[in-house]
């Protein structure tokens, strides 16, 4: 297993699992994800922030990370943390634990980092995920209605935000 920075070569598979993962989401009913921009995956890269785990030579999974989200924590963004987006892995390697090895890569990546927090969002009150990032030792801190969405992607419009955070230990 290899952690390391997404590149621009990459950008197709990004594409192509954010599209497994909008699919699986709508199959179960969720709220899915719109279709993000090039521009905004070529950004996350350049500014490293764009990640992916490497399997058998393969993109395992992918997620992007920032160390601000105003728009949706509000004042606790001005807690020192790390933001985990995106998620999405390779349906070829489902049943491995990737998620625990990611949030694992997160906390020593947060650490190192001097920050507090791990943190996520989810939108839709999808209550299977909840239970796994639980199970991740993500603290639930429940759902709430953004009062402004502007600068967001389109899929915040569509329902309540399930916040998690895990201290960064």
């Amino acid at each position: 297993m290899k952690i390391t920075n997404s590149t621009s070569a990459d950008i197709p598979k990004i594409f192509e699992l954010y599209g497994i993962a909008t699919a699986y989401m709508q199959s179960k009913n969720q709220v899915s994800w719109p279709e993000f921009s090039k521009e905004l995956v070529q950004t996350e890269i350049d500014e490293n922030q764009q990640w992916k785990l490497l399997l058998e030579g393969e993109i395992a999974c992918i997620w992007a990370t920032t160390q601000t989200d105003a728009l949706i924590w509000g004042a606790k963004d001005l807690e020192p943390s790390l933001y985990l987006h995106r998620i999405a892995t390779n349906p070829h390697f489902r049943g491995r634990n990737l998620v625990k090895q990611l949030i694992d890569w997160a906390n020593a990546h947060g650490k190192a980092k001097g920050l507090s927090f791990l943190r996520m969002d989810t939108v839709g009150l999808n209550k299977g995920l909840i239970g796994h990032y639980k199970k991740m030792g993500f603290q639930f801190l429940g759902a709430k209605k953004l009062d402004d969405t502007t600068g967001l992607p389109a899929h915040y419009q569509e329902g309540e935000v399930c916040l998690f955070q895990k201290d960064i230990v």
